[in-house]
Parts: C-alpha cells; structure tokens; sequence
C-alpha cells in the first residue's frame, strides 16, 4: 500500500501510486507508523524539487518533515504552496517578483509572504478556502472546481486534473462565475508573470 503522501489540488491527502514532479512540506504530518495525523505543522508551506545535491531520504522517517507530492506546480499553488528558495531557487525568485509586482506595500520576505498565503489558503476548520471569481478574468495556471473535479487553466484551454496527469475537459465550461481552488494572493501572482515557465505536467499539451 503506497503512503498516503501524494496531494491533491484541494489540498488532501491520499494513498495513490503515482508520485508525480514535485515534493512538498508542511512540517511532520506524520506518526511512528507513518500514519497522517494533521494536515499541516508549519506556516511555511513549500515545493520542492524531486532531486537535490543527491540527498537521499527515507520517507516519512521519525521526526523528520513529511515528504509530500504534487502531481505539478499548478497542483502545489492550487494546494496553497509556494517554491523553496533553496532546491527550486529560480522558481522562487519569480514568486518573489512577481509578489513584488502584485503587493508592493506588503511585506516582501519569506515570513511574510507565508503569513498572508496561511490566511488565504485555510478556512477556520483547516479546510482549503475557495472563492468566486468571472472564468473570463482567471489567468492561465488557475485552478477551479467544475461538477466535483478539478479543472486548469492553462493554454487557452480547460483541463481536467488527476492524480496522472490532465485530459481535455468536453465540452468546456462556459464563462460564468466559477469556484476558484487556487488561493487569491496566488491568482495575483499568475497574472504578474508567475504563468511564465509554469511547470505544467507533459499531458497538458497545447
């Protein structure tokens, strides 16, 4: 039985096969029997890279951080994470700029940042908070809920999520007030250049 590591764009949890491209953290989620016990530790919630300087971990090891995993990166902004400034520190530069871009008046460091992706992110229960927004104003990288799934924005298309990969949504949702999954400071972020060089999984073909 795989672990129950791999996140969905909603921000859950579950046990799946596939691993997908990214890994992310939250903090220790975990217990001795590698049993999910909370659903974040950390304000600090990141993305990081599958390989780093050749660093070796045991999954969900004894009071380590839980290792999980995103399908892609609009998969982790969905979820409400941001990139490592360490292992994925150009992706992170361009976080930063363009949060620069959107907040100019707010706090430009990594607490700060965290602190106002904590309070979007999260509803008073721990659940993924959503929001409404036009479909026609969304950018590119957005995701929003569409009849009990998942469906991105990307390529001046519509794709439906899974734990695979994407697949064409048909027929596709016409504009109109939508559920959006990603958190809204993030949303601000895609259109101030954070789309450019999105890494996008490979099934999402335009």
């Amino acid at each position: 039985m795989p672990l129950q590591n791999r996140m969905n764009p909603r921000g859950q949890l579950h046990s799946v096969k596939a691993r997908g491209h990214l890994m992310g953290n939250r903090g220790q989620l975990h217990n001795a029997a590698r049993e999910i016990v909370r659903s974040w530790k950390l304000n600090r919630w990141i993305t990081c890279a599958l390989e780093y300087q050749g660093i070796k971990r045991e999954l969900m090891a004894p009071n380590s951080y839980t290792e999980l995993f995103f399908l892609d990166e609009p998969t982790s902004y969905a979820a409400g994470h941001r990139p490592c400034g360490d292992c994925r520190k150009e992706r992170y530069k361009a976080f930063k700029a363009a949060w620069a871009k959107a907040f100019p008046d707010q706090d430009q460091s990594a607490a700060g940042i965290d602190k106002v992706l904590h309070a979007a992110r999260l509803n008073t229960d721990n659940s993924l908070r959503t929001w409404q927004a036009s479909l026609a104003v969304l950018p590119e990288g957005t995701m929003v809920e569409h009849e009990g799934e998942v469906v991105l924005l990307w390529g001046g298309r519509q794709w439906r999520w899974s734990f695979d990969g994407y697949s064409p949504l048909s027929p596709a949702l016409a504009n109109g007030v939508v559920t959006v999954l990603t958190p809204e400071p993030i949303v601000a972020l895609l259109r101030n250049g954070l789309a450019a060089d999105l890494q996008v999984h490979p099934s999402a073909e335009v």
